[in-house]
């Protein structure tokens, strides 16, 4: 196995087939049985199957599914559009954070490959430099310390709202109930379990929340979080 990451190897050298490979037809074709069946549908067999390709050529491109899942990981982030250098931070924060939850609905497996350590792929890569760049030298966040807080402060924010509105689609086509249906269908036990009395703030939450669509509730909750990062970084004076 090479020691070499894999956007550091080159490919291997062209050779006359019917079937042409490169590393990126390998990560669409991946992609593609991603987007459609999740990252249980991705092996280097079914990738090379979908590509009519013998599994073994796909080795010469890509040594093993970790890498594959990486390069995908990447592409993704190369779809997610960077601010402007020199935008308003919380307006960059906001499309940074829409341009993620975009990606996700687009590909719900990316929400499974985020969080834990950064990604180290050209593309996933400027997107943390672009993320840091937005808040960098700004008189609000003085030092690196504060700009990697309140970046990685909107990320977790992003990375848990995008979460859970994927698991609550995937729950849709599980089940076949919409949320509408399943919360009609849970209706009865609620009630009984609400009228006790024990649970004041839950029946508030159930009978007077305006219960918004996803894109508000994102929308309010990064409000919030940028609210709080600007409070907390407001100069005095």
């Amino acid at each position: 196995m090479s020691n070499e990451p894999v956007w550091d190897r080159p490919e291997p050298p062209s050779k006359p087939s019917p079937t042409p490979l490169s590393r990126d037809l390998i990560v669409r074709a991946a992609i593609g049985l991603a987007d459609e069946g999740g990252l249980d549908e991705v092996s280097i067999r079914k990738v090379a199957g979908a590509l009519g390709a013998g599994p073994m050529r796909l080795y010469g491109y890509v040594e093993t599914k970790d890498e594959l899942l990486d390069l995908m990981v990447d592409e993704v982030y190369g779809e997610i559009e960077l601010p402007e250098p020199g935008a308003e931070w919380r307006d960059a924060l906001t499309r940074i954070a829409h341009g993620m939850r975009a990606a996700a609905k687009r590909h719900p497996w990316f929400v499974d490959l985020l969080g834990g350590r950064p990604h180290r792929g050209p593309n996933s890569l400027a997107h943390i430099e672009a993320s840091l760049a937005t808040l960098d030298g700004r008189p609000e966040f003085p030092t690196i310390d504060h700009v990697l807080g309140a970046v990685s402060t909107v990320m977790a924010f992003v990375h848990g709202a995008v979460r859970s509105e994927i698991s609550e689609l995937r729950d849709e086509q599980a089940t076949g109930l919409t949320e509408e249906q399943w919360q009609a269908a849970s209706g009865p036990y609620m009630r009984k379990v609400l009228a006790t009395g024990r649970f004041p703030r839950l029946a508030r939450v159930m009978f007077d929340a305006e219960h918004t669509n996803a894109a508000a509730f994102f929308d309010t909750g990064l409000t919030y979080v940028l609210n709080g990062i600007a409070a907390t970084t407001r100069t005095p004076g």
